[in-house]
């Protein structure tokens, strides 16, 4: 059995189709390369982004718990301006001073919607350029087969021409018409997956701001509320 599937590879020569294909399948062929490039780029850049934000997220985190105060937090968010928690907590900081210079912290569902909006914020960055892996993994299997489909009928249309019924003169072009959606489907599957993948790291990142909001609002109370 691993004989026959090593002939088989052997005796296909994917260049040599190739080379026999029409202008349409190199065109959907180059089409399908963008695409798969496109991906590709997107997926090393946004695992990069992840890993960072991850890294960054834990230690800005540690030193938040560390700390007692809000301004000693804010005086150190530079040093972990990749995480995500950060944005988090400069828009509830913003709040919390401003509420401060006007007649101190009387408005909690003000400082409530602030974090909310730092969190949707936040969460928008890290959606970015993920829809375009959504688009490629959907279109590209679509413009795989449009390009078989043209191929084989212009396999058919040289077989008419030439009069022939031998599949000699037919099979190479059908051959060559089934690679683009071979390439289609190389080009959507990596982002299919990735593209759920980073879906769930979104989820997990807003769960994890989620719960940093309620830690921020019970610091805020620790630090501003008014002895009764």
């Amino acid at each position: 059995m691993q004989t026959g599937l090593n002939l088989l590879f052997l005796e296909v020569n994917f260049w040599e189709l190739v080379t026999v294909a029409g202008p349409v399948t190199w065109a959907v062929l180059g089409t399908l390369a963008i695409f798969s490039l496109a991906s590709w780029t997107i997926i090393f850049s946004k695992w990069s982004a992840f890993r960072r934000a991850r890294n960054a997220n834990l230690r800005f985190l540690r030193a938040f718990r560390k700390s007692t105060r809000l301004d000693a937090v804010a005086a150190a968010t530079e040093q972990f301006r990749a995480a995500p928690l950060v944005v988090v907590f400069d828009f509830g900081y913003s709040e919390v001073c401003r509420q401060m210079a006007a007649r101190g912290i009387n408005n909690k569902l003000a400082l409530e919607r602030t974090l909310q909006i730092g969190m949707s914020e936040e969460i928008s960055r890290l959606e970015q350029s993920m829809s375009w892996l959504a688009t490629i993994a959907t279109v590209s299997p679509f413009i795989g087969l449009f390009g078989t489909v043209l191929g084989i009928i212009d396999a058919f249309q040289k077989l008419g021409v030439e009069g022939s019924t031998s599949m000699r003169t037919v099979a190479p072009g059908i051959a060559a018409a089934l690679i683009t959606t071979g390439v289609g489907l190389f080009a959507a599957i990596p982002a299919a997956i990735f593209y759920n993948y980073f879906g769930n790291a979104v989820k997990e990142m807003g769960a994890r701001m989620e719960d940093f909001s309620l830690e921020f609002l019970n610091m805020t109370e620790r630090n501003f509320e008014e002895p009764k």
